[in-house]
C-alpha cells in the first residue's frame, strides 16, 4: 500500500474518532507533541490536543549527559577541524523557511517550544513546519530538529512525502538574515515511538546537522495515534 493510500486509510479512521491525528515524535509517546525528555512515554493528549499531532522524546529535561542536551550547547566542543561548512549562523539568526524541492515542500516555520509536560509542542498549522527553538538554529553545529504534520482530517499535511525523500536530496532552510542553508539528505529511519533513538536525533553531532520528523506507519485506531515515526537524517553541504 502507498504511503498516499495508507494515509487516506489513516485519515478515515481519524474522523471516525473525531480527531485527526498526525503526530511528531522524537522519543516518547506523549500524544499531542513532541515530548522533549528521554524515556518520557505516558500517552496525556486527547481530544483537539491528540488531532495536533504525536509525541516526540523530550530533546532536553531529564538527560544527564550534555551530548543529548542539543540545547546545551556541547555540540561545539566535538566540532570537526576538517568540516568545510563550520561558521556557526549570525547571533540571533532563526530559520524562517523550509522547502524540498524534490518533494515539493515550501513552508513557512513556526517556532516550537515545549509543553507542560515536556514535551516539543507540534505545528499549529497542518501545512507549516516547525522548529524546535531550544535546539540547534540550522547550520550550527550539532542536529537542528524540524518537525511537521503528515495529514490532517481533510487532506494531506505539509510533510505527507517525507517518505519519498531520497539520499542526496536537498533541503534548504532559510534564516532571518536572508542566509539559506542547504543541506543533503543521508539517510532515514522509521521506528515505533515507544523505541524513539533520542540520541541519535537529539545527541551532539561534530558538524552542522538536520534533523525531519513526521509520523510514519499504521494509524491505531483504538489510541487515535500512528504507531510510528520517520526520521529523515541530512547534513549541511553549503551556506550562502
Amino acid at each position: 500500500m502507498s504511503l498516499v493510500q495508507r494515509i487516506s486509510a489513516h485519515r478515515r479512521a481519524a474522523v471516525a474518532v473525531g480527531v485527526a491525528v498526525v503526530l511528531l515524535v522524537a522519543a516518547g509517546v506523549t500524544v499531542g507533541a513532541v515530548a522533549a525528555q528521554p524515556d518520557r512515554g505516558s500517552s496525556t493528549g486527547t481530544g483537539a490536543e491528540a488531532g495536533a499531532g504525536a509525541s516526540q522524546a523530550a530533546p532536553g529535561g531529564a538527560a544527564t549527559d550534555p551530548a543529548l542536551d542539543p540545547g546545551s550547547g556541547a555540540a561545539g566542543s566535538f566540532q570537526d577541524p576538517a568540516a568545510p561548512y563550520v561558521t556557526a549562523p549570525p547571533a540571533g539568526s532563526t530559520p524562517v523557511r523550509v522547502q524540498i524541492p524534490s518533494i515539493g515542500v515550501d513552508s513557512g516555520l513556526e517556532s516550537l517550544g515545549l509543553g507542560a509536560q515536556g514535551e516539543l509542542e507540534p505545528p499549529r498549522e497542518w501545512m507549516s513546519a516547525g522548529w524546535y527553538r531550544d535546539g540547534v538554529v540550522p547550520g550550527g553545529v550539532g542536529p537542528a530538529v524540524i518537525a511537521g504534520h503528515v495529514d490532517s482530517g481533510s487532506g494531506p499535511a505539509v510533510f505527507v512525502d517525507l517518505a519519498d525523500l531520497a539520499v542526496g536530496a536537498e533541503v534548504q532552510v532559510t534564516l532571518s538574515t536572508g542566509s539559506v542553508e542547504t543541506f543533503r539528505v543521508t539517510g532515514s529511519e522509521r521506528t515505533p515511538k515507544a523505541t524513539f533513538p533520542t540520541s541519535d536525533v537529539y545527541g551532539a553531532t561534530p558538524t552542522a546537522s538536520l534533523r525531519l520528523i513526521t509520523c510514519d506507519g499504521t494509524f491505531d485506531r483504538s489510541t487515535g495515534h500512528y504507531v510510528d515515526n520517520l526520521i529523515v537524517f541530512a547534513d549541511l553541504v553549503s551556506a550562502t
